[in-house]
């Protein structure tokens, strides 16, 4: 049962020692300066399949096994894509979506007419539910859906509320293209967040992995602007690969 398996975490992989939020994967958490820090906020950032939802997918297992809550808006899975696509990765987590430790809240929905009235009201209730959930950790994936129909300002409006929530106990990831936004913006958007992850594909040979540029982590004890390149592999998840393979 997950509650078994949350007690019997060691403290290390809970991430209580050094107060991380932890991927579930040693080599991984070893590039991202030893792994996120909770009670922050992250932006991981990237075009089209480059692994965005891959890594949140990653740190929700991460956050499993150290016994945290998680809330996931995501605007392109359905709850049963959801759960088929983590146990493609090894990642096996219906039993924690059962017991309620992980709650996915779809934000799609067909035949919506959207407008920028109803997005500026529904990001407003996005703050008002990360601010009285349980959950500890809150994922949005992704965020572009909603810079389609509202100003840059209420954007930014947005991140500067989900980090004044940092400073509650919340632990907060958003994932976004690249392209939803201006140069300027992503510039204060990145300003805004304490973590910053960059998602890229790189050719390897005669085939395309992606890479996961670590941009900053603040108050990190270890270098940033680590390099990790990684493939997936169904049955078997995120495996590392040399980045000296890699031409980025």
């Amino acid at each position: 049962m997950p509650d078994n398996d949350r007690n019997t975490t060691s403290a290390v992989e809970r991430g209580e020692a050094k107060n991380i939020l932890s991927t579930g994967n040693v080599e991984i958490d070893r590039k991202i300066a030893d792994g996120l820090p909770l009670q922050s906020l992250t932006l991981i950032e990237g075009e089209n399949d480059t692994g965005k939802s891959v890594l949140t997918q990653q740190i929700i297992w991460g956050a499993m096994k150290q016994g945290l809550d998680v809330d996931l808006f995501s605007t392109e899975m359905t709850t049963q894509s959801f759960l088929k696509q983590m146990e493609s990765m090894s990642l096996d987590i219906s039993d924690y979506f059962a017991w309620g430790y992980i709650r996915l809240f779809p934000v799609h929905i067909v035949g919506f007419d959207w407008s920028k009235t109803e997005m500026d009201g529904i990001l407003q209730r996005v703050i008002n539910h990360i601010s009285t959930t349980k959950a500890q950790v809150i994922i949005i994936d992704s965020l572009t859906l909603f810079t389609e129909y509202t100003t840059n300002d209420v954007v930014l409006t947005f991140f500067t509320n989900c980090k004044n929530l940092v400073d509650t106990g919340k632990t907060i990831l958003i994932t976004l293209h690249t392209y939803s936004f201006e140069e300027d913006t992503l510039v204060r958007i990145r300003s805004i967040c304490d973590a910053h992850l960059v998602m890229k594909r790189s050719l390897v040979g005669e085939k395309y992995v992606m890479v996961l540029e670590v941009v900053k982590v603040r108050g990190a004890h270890k270098a940033t602007g680590n390099l990790v390149s990684f493939e997936v592999h169904p049955g078997f998840g995120m495996k590392i690969i040399p980045i000296t393979m890699a031409r980025v």
